[in-house]
């Protein structure tokens, strides 16, 4: 988020100075490589979804939200890389008014793709609460339909959050606003989860069992929670250091690892297919038909 990164420039490249940390440098095509990967990894899970009827259920469109999440935030690293190969050949006018707002749709695209990924993991956990403790009732409650004004509320949302928080990126409320979210979004989504397990134990000491395919769901959910936490984490710690101590060398330490944080940022986007596909065999099985059939064809 170039514009959050700006607020604070002047004063973190002093701390760098006054810091042994070096500044950790990598090269531009490992963003794009890695970018690239995801975009394509997770066009192939919304397209499996789209070919095979028997993957249309609420489910898995809360799983194409998570996927559209994780490939803004891909589309976010290569749109940048395009525009300073562009700003470097000439072709556009350094700060001026088409960069800035070509930076301001960037940024929208990378504050999206956390705020969709959040909101679709969370209501995902809903889904599998449901599905769970409500197993009887679950396709009278969650219709495809029902799910789908779910979602585009939440897009709609999202993106009318994502606007303001570029919108009002330069001042220092809106950076505190935007950490903050984080954490209590997580935070709600950690302890549904608790409550989920408590539950699903106490119920199957009452009943014997429970659907191994519903715990085997929130058994991927957790994963997918687990492996969001790591590569997000770094990168929101990193401009809550630069809001509370922007100057201490400690601080300036751990901002040195920036990029390497960014690398993590689009390694989620890479990583969240191969669990549905190791988790889900209805969608391994639709990878390995488009395979295939694209070998062949």
């Amino acid at each position: 988020m170039r514009h959050i990164l700006n607020l604070y420039e002047n004063i973190n490249s002093t701390a760098r100075n006054n810091s042994d940390c070096p500044a950790v440098i990598l090269p531009e095509e490992i963003f794009f490589t890695v970018s690239i990967v995801g975009v394509l990894e997770n066009l192939m899970v919304l397209l499996a979804v789209a070919k095979n009827k028997s993957l249309q259920s609420p489910m898995y469109f809360f799983i194409c939200s998570l996927a559209i999440s994780d490939m803004l935030g891909s589309l976010y690293k290569i749109l940048e890389n395009v525009l300073i190969m562009f700003r470097n050949m000439g072709y556009l006018e350094p700060r001026g008014s088409f960069e800035s707002t070509a930076d301001d749709v960037v940024d929208s695209l990378f504050i999206l793709s956390l705020l969709g990924s959040i909101c679709s993991l969370s209501v995902i956990a809903a889904d599998r609460y449901i599905t769970i403790f409500h197993a009887l009732q679950y396709h009278r409650i969650v219709t495809p339909h029902r799910a789908l004004v779910v979602l585009t509320v939440l897009w709609a949302g999202c993106t009318g959050s994502g606007i303001t928080i570029v919108t009002f990126s330069h001042h220092v409320p809106t950076v505190i606003a935007f950490t903050a979210l984080f954490p209590l979004m997580l935070a709600f989504i950690l302890c549904l989860y608790v409550h989920m397990f408590l539950l699903a134990r106490s119920h199957a000491r009452r009943t014997s069992s429970l659907p191994k395919a519903n715990m085997r769901g929130a058994i991927t959910l957790t994963v997918l929670l687990g492996v969001f936490i790591f590569c997000w984490a770094p990168f929101v710690l990193h401009v809550l250091l630069m809001t509370f101590c922007p100057a201490d060398p400690y601080c300036a330490c751990y901002m040195s690892l920036f990029q390497v944080n960014g690398v993590l940022i689009m390694c989620n986007a890479v990583i969240d297919p191969f669990i549905y596909a190791f988790r889900s065999p209805e969608l391994r099985v639709a990878f390995k038909k488009m395979v295939i059939c694209n070998w062949y064809q």
